[in-house]
């Protein structure tokens, strides 16, 4: 066999977005782009602030060659400086710039955190639905998914968490806001989760870390900011990007911030250092750190987001889907009329319209829909997408 068996099950196992994507990309070449509505991909649309190009017209026209050079792993000192007294303001605890690793974005923080802590056969529990790479990640580094069901309006299940958690569990990973529900978990339930996880951690005579993946925190739509997991909790550990709060997607930027009061904290940190070198990252991009410091306060526009999604859940709505109102991010997880998800979205095909399967995300008979795209795009699938409800529902009739 040309290539390892890990890799070709995980070709077959490939996500569910990028198929997609796939094939928006034959139907534009056969209908035109103008007549293919697609909400596969989180692929932010809104532009950056002016702040993030006038910041790096300003670093790349200084003479200073060392702008280009290699740094420390964990990031440029100044720049974890500057986002450790930003961290402490946003929740409430003291950090330093040893509490942070600069990473190659949230995806890299992720590698990076689960290469430090998982052993062989550890398992991380992750409330379903949840972001499809996850499952990749925890086995890059011998670890084992364990998904656990989230409540109707998918917020967190606490009992079922509770059950899940076991000596075998080594970490416990949230996303939220969550992609693809656009859910969040509330304070109270993050307090709950820290009891269970402090229980577990004595059974277990270890601690069991709680990861919170956050590159939508600034993508919500309620008054209350999002909750703080190291106000619940100290073994925790914050992984997240800029890529949708400053739409900078490919310049993969982000960090992990280990709580403070982490048990054997220099050795966590000292293990997320050397796992951001080993694992071929070596740096965060340079440019970037350089101007984030003056970005930190900075985000897109969302109430354009907010926009977009009223639009779209709307008209889903007065179409007869059911489906959530997302306080955050920028994605609908609607219930899929037929029990098979997989079915309806070719469905919507027939109608141009490209939406990605809610099993993908281990969320069977749902469908996400991502609404970060142009307006024309949501106006144009709406009647699309009650053709697609009519021709499922005459389908279960006949």
């Amino acid at each position: 066999m040309t290539i390892a068996h890990r890799m070709r099950n995980y070709l077959e196992r490939a996500s569910w977005i990028r198929k997609m994507f796939e094939e928006g990309a034959r139907l534009k070449s056969l209908h035109g782009p103008e007549n293919v509505f697609d909400f596969s991909l989180g692929n932010p649309n809104v532009p950056p602030p002016p702040s993030v190009k006038e910041k790096l017209l300003a670093i790349v026209e200084k003479p200073d060659a060392s702008i280009h050079s290699y740094m420390p792993n964990a990031g440029l000192p100044a720049t974890r400086e500057r986002l450790a007294h930003y961290l402490s303001r946003e929740h409430g605890v003291p950090l330093t710039a040893d509490h942070v690793v600069m990473t190659c974005g949230a995806a890299g923080a992720l590698n990076v955190v689960l290469k430090a802590l998982l052993d062989p056969g550890d398992e991380v529990v992750v409330p379903a639905p949840f972001f499809v790479e996850y499952g990749f990640y925890a086995e890059n580094h011998g670890g084992v998914l364990r998904t656990v069901p989230t409540g109707k309006d998918f917020t967190l299940d606490l009992e079922a968490l509770e059950a899940a958690i076991g000596l075998q569990t080594k970490v416990v990973l949230i996303n939220s806001p969550n992609n693809p529900t656009g859910q969040i978990y509330d304070a109270d339930s993050l307090k709950s989760l820290a009891q269970i996880l402090r229980r577990k951690s004595r059974q277990a005579g270890r601690p069991i870390f709680l990861i919170s993946d956050e590159p939508y925190r600034k993508i919500v739509y309620t008054d209350d900011p999002v909750p703080s997991i190291f106000q619940a909790y100290e073994n925790a550990v914050i992984v997240t990007s800029f890529s949708k709060d400053l739409s900078l997607p490919g310049e993969r930027i982000g960090y992990a911030a280990l709580h403070p009061q982490a048990e054997d904290g220099p050795t966590v940190m000292g293990a997320l250092v050397l796992a951001n070198r080993i694992l071929g990252f070596v740096n965060a991009p340079a440019l970037m750190q350089w101007i984030l410091p003056d970005l930190l306060e900075e985000s897109v526009d969302v109430g354009i987001y907010r926009a977009k999604r009223d639009r779209l859940y709307g008209a889903l709505k007065d179409a007869g889907y059911e489906l959530n109102e997302p306080p955050g991010a920028f994605y609908l997880f609607p219930k899929s009329p037929l029990a098979d998800d997989v079915a309806f979205v070719r469905i919507l095909q027939e109608e141009n319209i490209l939406a990605v399967p809610g099993s993908g995300f281990g969320g069977p008979g749902h469908f996400r829909l991502a609404y970060c795209v142009d307006d024309r795009t949501i106006e144009g699938a709406v009647p699309g997408f009650a053709r697609a409800l009519e021709k499922a529902q005459k389908g279960q009739g006949a």
